[in-house]
């Protein structure tokens, strides 16, 4: 089937570019002497983890337990959830899946959140493995303060049943910075953060096994790793999108777009698209390196793009456009931020060339817990 023939809207996905982005990041991984554990919250789909893990990855990240589970039941086995847990609910979910064979890792970054594992972990066969996060700029989670990081270390190294496997930092800063040299800059001084808290644990008998570091604009351009990350955790170069296409300032690698029609031509210069928030969400970005224009691109239409969504309806003003299209035609719209837009679907379309050849499930798509 061509694409062209997919109701709208519809999730695709180019093959081509998909396993062009897939080497890419993994070749600069091995250039650099780090492992890449790519960050799944990005695609939410197993079939690419499962390549992304055939091509070298060390592991997978998600964001979320029941992202975990789903990627588990699918035959990955070694996940770390890149965020803080909370709740003996979820924690016996996570003891639930080392319980089975998954080496599973999760965030930590207070004592209290180590405190609860140790009552949820206590007498298990396997102890429960964190990972503190640490803040690096981002103004987000993470320990910022040394005082705060030795506490936490000594209620790791008193719970009998809480293990400490690593650090995790993420430079979600870099997103805003004005150039890439900017970006490098902020990436760099955020892994030196990072492997400085790394010392501080070793110096206590803790040294972590794992320190990983992530964001996709800061890998893009060649980066030079610091001594002492030990992983790589990119999510969004996998697919890209139009806020990453800035960064590299091409779109040849946007592996991911969205398929809608031309429903309505109110106007000499207005177009309706059948897709909106809904399929696109309202995200913008607007400084920075990753600065794109409105809330979608269309692909082939240089300078086009949406101004506006609505619940069901994308709305373009373009005078060109309106005269170069007609009712019925569809289009390909590159999102502003994929993560979010992949949650929106159950399913991606696998593209070679025009031909449909196969339907990846979107399988941890509203796992919200």
């Amino acid at each position: 089937m061509k694409y062209r023939e997919l109701d709208t809207p519809s999730l695709l996905i180019d093959r081509a570019v998909l396993e062009s982005n897939l080497r890419f990041m993994q070749d600069y991984a091995n250039a650099q002497g780090v492992a890449l554990r790519p960050h799944t919250k990005t695609h939410k789909m197993p079939a690419i983890a499962l390549m992304q893990m055939e091509l070298g990855a060390a592991g997978i990240a998600v964001a979320k337990v029941g992202e975990a589970e789903v990627m588990a039941a699918h035959g990955l086995r070694d996940i770390l959830i890149a965020n803080e847990i909370v709740g003996e609910a979820k924690l016996r979910r996570i003891r639930a899946l080392a319980e089975q064979g998954v080496d599973i890792v999760f965030g930590v970054d207070c004592p209290e959140q180590v405190e609860v594992a140790q009552k949820v972990f206590e007498s298990a066969s396997i102890p429960a493995q964190v990972s503190i996060e640490i803040e690096v700029g981002e103004n987000r989670s993470g320990i910022i303060e040394e005082e705060d990081f030795h506490a936490l270390l000594d209620c790791i190294a008193a719970c009998p049943d809480v293990r400490l496997r690593g650090l995790f930092s993420h430079d979600g800063n870099s997103y805003t910075a004005p150039d890439i040299e900017a970006c490098h800059a902020i990436a760099t001084a955020a892994m030196e953060r990072t492997v400085h808290f790394a010392r501080l644990a070793e110096e206590r008998g803790m040294k972590p096994e794992t320190v990983s570091f992530g964001s996709t604009p800061s890998l893009m351009h060649g980066l030079s790793i610091v001594p002492g990350i030990t992983e790589l955790r990119p999510g969004t170069y996998v697919l890209m999108d139009a806020s990453q296409a800035n960064v590299i300032g091409s779109q040849e690698r946007c592996a991911a777009t969205v398929l809608a029609t031309v429903m309505s031509r109110p106007t000499a210069e207005r177009v309706i698209l059948d897709v909106g928030a809904k399929g696109l969400t309202m995200q913008e970005r607007s400084q920075g390196i990753c600065s794109a224009p409105g809330k979608g691109v269309i692909m082939d239409w240089p300078g086009v793009s949406i101004s506006d969504v609505y619940d069901e309806h994308a709305i373009v003003y373009s005078r060109d456009f309106r005269e170069g299209t007609r009712i019925g035609d569809k289009v390909r719209i590159i999102p502003v931020h994929i993560c979010p837009v992949c949650n929106l679907y159950d399913r991606a379309y696998l593209l070679d060339g025009d031909e449909v050849t196969a339907e990846l499930e979107v399988a941890c798509r509203g796992r919200q817990c």
